[in-house]
């Protein structure tokens, strides 16, 4: 098979775009009065020790789509690319991709009685907001890692540990709606701040 060469070089001008997503945008089409993240995506904003060849130009914003989701209330790194072999990598059925997160909780408590000598349910009105660490039961940690379910099917196993008291790290290799902040309510934490830090081997800049 011969690859026509205009192909080939047209296939070398699509651009994927890293992005540093603040709280507030949306990570695709505009929604609810929410502008997309791709707005920021001009010459001003681009990173000023960014080394790629490419020069803006509007045309790269064309056909330019998120691969993986930030939801409106979460920050950091967000992948727009044109091309679909990179799309396909990072959220591909078949991908195995890590993506690693930065997640600040507050302690609510379950909503079922705690059993005998374990922590019994905290009012959400007052929830623990430091040292958490020092509160949530090891148990759920280890349900945070393995053998939580969201719409009816079985999580994959997740890397899950303490950051600092009030902050966990996640590794996840699946990318289900929301999936992070659902998956700590069944355990009886509130996210109060989320950042995407790593996608594979790309970490998020300075």
């Amino acid at each position: 098979i011969d690859v026509d060469k205009k192909a080939q070089g047209q296939q070398a001008t699509q651009v994927t775009i890293l992005l540093n997503k603040p709280i507030s945008y949306v990570s695709g089409q505009a929604e609810d009065g929410h502008e997309p993240a791709i707005v920021l995506i001009q010459p001003q904003n681009r990173w000023r020790d960014d080394n790629a060849r490419f020069f803006f130009h509007p045309s790269q914003l064309r056909s330019l789509a998120p691969a993986g989701l930030l939801d409106i209330d979460s920050t950091g790194l967000l992948v727009l690319t044109q091309d679909g072999r990179v799309a396909r990598q990072l959220i591909g059925e078949d991908s195995v991709m890590e993506k690693e997160y930065l997640v600040r909780v507050n302690y609510t408590g379950l909503n079922q009685p705690a059993p005998p000598g374990q922590l019994t349910r905290i009012d959400d009105d007052d929830p623990v907001t430091t040292d958490v660490q020092s509160v949530f039961p090891p148990a759920m940690l280890a349900k945070l890692r393995h053998g939580l379910s969201l719409d009816g099917q079985a999580l994959k196993p997740a890397g899950v540990e303490w950051q600092n008291p009030e902050q966990l790290r996640f590794v996840l290799t699946e990318g289900k709606k929301r999936q992070i902040r659902r998956m700590c309510e069944l355990v009886g934490l509130k996210v109060v701040g989320l950042k995407r830090v790593r996608i594979g081997k790309v970490m998020l800049g300075n």
